[in-house]
């Protein structure tokens, strides 16, 4: 039960930071973001390697295992998280949600390729229901897109669906470089020290990207409340990704993943609470969410305890699989 509930913690503190990332790029630019957000990162988990032991771990990681943790710090953090931001943006911390449950296809995908998991019928409806969410929600958008010109906020849906797919594909992809990089003899002190690696990681190249820009002056052009509420993302983002890495390390992929992407359900909590007047949420959207969400837990349950509830004549379907064992 400790992976589901540290995947569970990550995706309330997930939830929690786009909430606060969302009312932060109202006024601020999505590289401002990240050049507060990544880096910040990195001190608290050098504070958590200290606490618990991390820094014995790094030692002990092999060369391919730095490679991976580097990897993955790159593409979750820089390249998954700048989509991330953008879409959020574009569409708003609800309606990107759905649109960011692909990466649990995603996910699952490469792990059956590389990971040794199998594909069910169970799982297969899980990937259709968390693929159809997003189509109901943008639908759902784009019939309330001309009232929206007249009030608070605009969606922007061929942007945020460019960039959510960016996104799906950074995050979809990260949870195999990770476990790649901890290894089979992974423990949660190594999760400590494989985040505080692939955050400096990101964090080097997110730098790089700000004195591109323009450095100190790019930044000084920042608002003190967009700061605030980027200072504020970027605590609750490490929380998530520290329970995120620790998941990774004692639960598999195919459960910490979709259960993970329950963050749909405390974004919109937690957007309606602090952005009520920079949000779209309609019914569609809704159900949109919810069938995204049905796919999740499609996504997590045990075949055996489907297969225990179903007839007989129909318990064979769900014990299918493929690659066939």
């Amino acid at each position: 039960m400790l992976g589901p509930l540290l995947a569970l913690a990550s995706a309330a503190c997930f939830g929690l930071n786009n909430a606060a990332l969302r009312r932060g790029v109202l006024t601020g630019g999505v590289l401002q973001a990240m050049a507060i957000t990544v880096p910040l990162g990195v001190p608290f988990f050098l504070l958590a390697c200290a606490l618990f032991g991390g820094f014995d771990s790094l030692a002990d990681f092999s060369l391919p295992s730095w490679a991976w943790l580097t990897l993955a710090g790159v593409v979750h953090f820089v390249i998954g998280r700048y989509g991330n931001y953008r879409t959020t943006r574009a569409l708003g911390a609800t309606l990107s949600g759905p649109i960011h449950q692909l990466s649990v296809p995603i996910a699952l995908v490469l792990a059956l390729l590389f990971l040794d998991e199998v594909l069910t019928p169970l799982r297969l409806a899980g990937f259709l229901l968390v693929m159809t969410g997003p189509l109901v929600a943008v639908r759902g958008s784009n019939k309330r897109k001309q009232k929206q010109k007249t009030e608070h906020f605009e969606p922007h849906v061929g942007e945020g669906m460019v960039w959510g797919t960016v996104c799906a594909l950074g995050y979809g992809s990260s949870p195999l470089f990770i476990v790649k990089g901890l290894g089979p003899e992974r423990s949660i002190v190594d999760s400590l020290a494989a985040g505080l690696v692939s955050y400096s990681a990101a964090a080097i190249v997110v730098l790089v990207l700000v004195a591109i820009a323009g450095g100190a002056a790019y930044m000084r052009s920042l608002d003190r409340t967009a700061r605030n509420w980027f200072a504020a993302s970027g605590f609750f983002v490490f929380l998530s990704q520290m329970f995120r890495y620790m998941a990774l390390a004692v639960a598999p992929v195919t459960v910490v993943v979709p259960i993970q992407r329950l963050s749909v359900v405390f974004r919109v909590i937690f957007s309606w609470l602090i952005n009520r007047d920079h949000e779209v949420i309609t019914g569609q959207v809704l159900l949109g969410i919810a069938i995204s969400l049905l796919g999740a837990l499609a996504l997590t349950l045990s075949t055996d305890i489907v297969a225990a509830v179903l007839p007989e004549s129909m318990a064979w379907l769900v014990t299918l699989s493929w690659p066939a064992p």
